[in-house]
């Protein structure tokens, strides 16, 4: 009979013989390792139905969070795109990476991290990109070509270089790479006219494929949308009464926000039709919250194509999934659109994973960052986790969403973030009752500004108060936590 040991006993000649690999009962076959399909939005703040939106129709991501568990306060390490998947898939915050901006590779800065896709490929796993998994920043300037990463794959990723995701269509044929149109386009199209409806049908051949090969793989599958332009097929559109929008009242800025948490919108005004300076008409704001949405459940259809397709194929019950959103984005709410905040709607994003084997509760309320997405794939897949990595393992909130989480999340961002000549770093440390903010002088380091938004009486962020003679000790706690949090070094 063969009895599972710490240490195999094997009968050679009459000796005993210790051997460090452990004999599985014949009872207990082996189980064979998971795979990981780790899909990734852009853009997307946790406007889904499973997070408690009453407009957002997601049946697809409402059905994955239903079988898997929701994290109800998971937060990026900082709100724009390249900063913000650089930590999350190497584990390490933006400080360490010295990534704070939409040109720098990680590569160039720390040329020896590890990402999860190169560390899953290093542990014998097939790994494939499909889509904006890094971010895609182009350098023409340098004669340099979008960044995917080749270390991270096993196979050439694909539908990474972001030449055609802002493309428009016209009806019958794509138009080709048109930078910087409208913000918004509305054309009775099918899915796959444009661009993150190719990329679903290829994650659907990737997973057929991998099946066929029958090997474990990561495969990363990265959906533009609901980045902007906000172009999505009219069926999305149709989904929501124009008029629904017309009700919505967002937050202004906040009281006693100091002027250093604005910017200006630069984003939105590169496209053509957008003021260069100003408000938006009430016209173009209501198009512009009609679009997100649309963007938002053309994103969930596209998904619950690469989710079916996996049902499908018998994968799913060996196959971690996980769902995030890189950051998040306003829609006028602080008088601000799109990201590049420290604010709840730019730093709190949407978080889904389900596991096979593994017990799940519905839902936490436990505070989680991105950077822990790399330790809890490597503890899921019961691999090794490096010491390196500057987040934890969330495998204990899956089985128990009253399991402790952090104390609190570290947010960061410059400013003003569209130059290279920022001047100050803004932390923000999100406690399970405030937000606290340190503005700290790039040159100097000294504090030049500070923020405070009490959570359980001002979840929108309404108010600021770091000067107010009521909120003395709970500043006072925060700056010595913030102390523990980060150090700044000029």
């Amino acid at each position: 009979m063969l009895i599972n040991l710490s240490f195999r006993l094997i009968v050679l000649t009459g000796l005993l013989v210790p051997s460090a690999i452990p004999l599985a009962s014949a009872a207990e076959p082996a189980k064979a390792a998971p795979n990981v399909l780790f899909i990734v939005a852009d853009d997307l703040r946790p406007d889904l139905g499973c997070f408690g939106s009453a407009l957002a129709r997601t049946p697809h991501l409402d059905r994955l969070a239903s079988s898997g568990t929701r994290f109800e306060r998971a937060y990026c390490q900082q709100a724009v795109c390249n900063p913000s998947r650089a930590s999350a898939l190497t584990g390490m915050r933006p400080d360490s990476l010295r990534v704070h901006d939409l040109q720098t590779r990680f590569r160039e800065t720390l040329p020896t991290a590890m990402t999860i896709p190169e560390f899953f490929k290093s542990h014998g796993y097939v790994t494939r990109g499909i889509g904006k998994i890094f971010h895609n920043e182009s350098r023409p300037e340098k004669n340099r070509v979008p960044f995917s990463d080749p270390p991270s794959w096993s196979i050439p990723p694909i539908y990474s270089d972001g030449a055609h995701w802002q493309d428009w269509v016209v009806p019958g044929e794509p138009s080709g790479p048109s930078k910087k149109q409208e913000a918004w386009q509305c054309l009775d199209v099918p899915d796959e006219a444009y661009f993150d409806g190719q990329i679903a049908a290829a994650a659907c051949t990737a997973l057929e494929e991998q099946a066929r090969d029958g090997k474990p793989f990561f495969l990363g599958v990265g959906f533009w949308k609901p980045h902007l332009p906000f172009n999505a097929p009219k069926q999305y559109w149709d989904l929501y009464e124009r008029e629904t929008f017309e009700d919505f009242s967002p937050p202004a800025f906040p009281k006693g926000a100091p002027d250093i948490t604005r910017h200006d919108w630069r984003e939105l005004r590169t496209y053509k039709g957008m003021p260069p300076q100003g408000p938006l008409s009430p016209e173009d704001t209501l198009t512009l919250r009609h679009g997100y949405f649309a963007c938002i459940s053309f994103l969930d259809a596209q998904i619950g194509k690469v989710l079916d397709k996996l049902e499908a194929l018998g994968l799913a019950d060996n196959t971690i999934v996980v769902f995030w959103s890189d950051h998040g984005f306003h829609l006028g709410e602080h008088e601000l659109w799109a990201k590049t905040t420290n604010f709840e709607l730019d730093a709190r994003v949407p978080l889904i994973i389900r596991a096979p084997r593994q017990q799940h509760t519905p839902s936490t309320a436990a505070i989680v960052e991105l950077v822990d997405l790399f330790p809890t794939l490597a503890d899921l897949a019961d691999l090794p986790i490096p010491t390196h990595l500057e987040g934890s393992s969330l495998r204990a909130l899956l089985d128990n969403g009253d399991a402790p989480g952090r104390p609190f999340a570290l947010t960061q961002h410059p400013h003003p973030f569209y130059t290279a000549n920022w001047t100050h770093m803004g932390y923000s440390l999100r406690t399970d009752a405030f937000r606290y903010v340190e503005w700290r002088d790039r040159h100097t380091g000294t504090i030049a500004e500070t923020e405070l938004y009490d959570h359980t009486m001002d979840p929108l962020e309404s108010t600021n108060l770091a000067h107010h003679p009521d909120y003395l000790s709970a500043l006072e706690t925060l700056r010595a936590l913030a102390e523990t949090a980060y150090t700044y070094t000029p």
